[in-house]
């Protein structure tokens, strides 16, 4: 295990990996906050490992050994929101047919990690700050109120000031929820942790795949290292998974081209040798400006193929295989029109 994992994954306890400057300093701010009750607002890229992240909060915290309830937002329909944080009693509305604890009064005495904390209704974020700042809370179709001692650690991939600031997310409830903030750096940014991550994982795979190679050779970390991430510490274990199947178990050939060629679609592949002006099976390897103008475009494409709907059934995030709320940031980061221009 490497000397800075905070737990060891053998005990159920995944660990945080990285001697970069930028993850120390991520360490060191979860070392401060860890041990008080503030509550902690986690930004980041999808696959940053704001969820590792949160779990590491509350196992360093005095709440331990009290529950963390982790809570998706986005997989929650908007009329379920208020049933599935604070609960309902038998015959509020149509099929609740018991009484139902809500995910806070689960987390009692624990923690609360509310992931994608972006997609929680506006209607309901009066509610969630009054929990915040009263613990309190009613369940639906009940006028008892209810007192909850509950920490809670919000995560983000959205630029939840900008959104509160232009009215589509409560100012007072971003500020409630911030603070303590936690930014969480892209893969790209601390390409030193590359190495020790990807022979953690590398190591993983091999165990999982009763793999007698437990070691990647320094050609494997340099091609892993000459690659940008966008989908962060998540596609680097996928790489690194795909890669040792790929292998059978022999010395690995780890050449990003290959790999990340045999993941992409046709439809994707075709699109990439477009724009290289290349037969698909070239290597080529693309600044991340180049990757950047190459996503933009796709994301245009799917646009206007799904005619600018992003969620639901044949949605954009549906055609790409993405998340609706990754992809509306991501929409948001490359300043796409949202509709026909």
């Amino acid at each position: 295990m490497a000397k800075n994992e905070f737990f060891d994954e053998t005990n159920g306890k995944k660990p945080l990996i990285g001697e970069s400057p930028k993850w120390r300093k991520v360490m060191a701010n979860i070392d401060l906050v860890a041990s008080t009750e503030a509550t902690v607002l986690v930004m980041g890229e999808s696959g940053t490992g704001k969820e590792l992240v949160a779990r590491n909060i509350h196992e360093k915290s005095g709440r331990k050994h009290k529950p963390l309830v982790t809570v998706n937002c986005a997989a929650i329909a908007p009329e379920l929101f208020e049933s599935e944080f604070f609960g309902h009693i038998k015959g509020s509305f149509t099929g609740a047919v018991n009484d139902r604890f809500g995910r806070f009064q689960t987390a009692d005495g624990g923690t609360i990690f509310l992931d994608e904390i972006g997609e929680v209704p506006l209607e309901l974020q009066g509610k969630l700050l009054r929990v915040l700042q009263e613990g309190e809370y009613q369940r639906v179709g009940e006028d008892r109120t209810r007192k909850i001692n509950v920490r809670v650690i919000a995560a983000t991939n959205r630029e939840l000031q900008k959104e509160a600031e232009e009215g589509s997310f409560r100012l007072d409830l971003y500020y409630r929820l911030s603070v303590f903030p936690l930014f969480l750096p892209p893969l790209r940014e601390r390409l030193d942790d590359i190495p020790i991550l990807a022979q953690h994982f590398f190591r993983k795979c091999a165990e999982k795949h009763e793999c007698s190679i437990t070691n990647l050779t320094n050609d494997n970390i340099n091609s892993l290292q000459n690659y940008h991430y966008p989908g962060n510490v998540r596609e680097l274990e996928n790489i690194v998974e795909r890669a040792t199947i790929v292998a059978g178990c022999s010395v690995l050939s780890m050449d990003m081209n290959d790999i990340i060629d045999s993941m992409l679609l046709p439809k994707q592949k075709d699109s990439i040798a477009s724009i290289l002006g290349k037969e698909p099976t070239k290597p080529q390897i693309l600044t991340y400006s180049e990757l950047k103008d190459l996503e933009r475009e796709n994301l245009i494409k799917a646009l206007k193929a799904t005619n600018y709907k992003v969620y639901g059934k044949d949605g954009a995030a549906e055609l790409l295989g993405a998340k609706p709320t990754t992809l509306s940031s991501r929409i948001k980061s490359l300043d796409i029109p949202t509709r026909p221009e």
